[in-house]
């Protein structure tokens, strides 16, 4: 193989590797644009079903400490 002929064998070379590259790039942008992966998202299969007794049950409970710091620091009387 000649000089010359060598070196237009790593150029195609060199532009195959870059358009590669850019392929790879772009295959990374449609995957992002389908929408971003959601860290608190949680399988169909693990998540914890609640039962007829949990939905039922009072969640609010307006003694607790949480509950009497939010009316204290934002001044709703008491």
């Amino acid at each position: 193989m000649s000089t010359n002929d060598k070196t237009v064998a790593e150029r195609r070379g060199f532009l195959k590797a870059l358009g590669l590259g850019g392929a790879a790039a772009a295959a990374a942008g449609v995957a992002e644009a389908a929408g971003p992966v959601r860290a608190d998202a949680v399988p169909a299969g693990t998540a914890r079903k609640e039962n007829e007794a949990d939905r039922l049950k009072a969640r609010y409970q307006a003694d607790s400490a949480h509950v009497r710091a939010f009316y204290r620091t934002n001044g709703y009387g008491g």
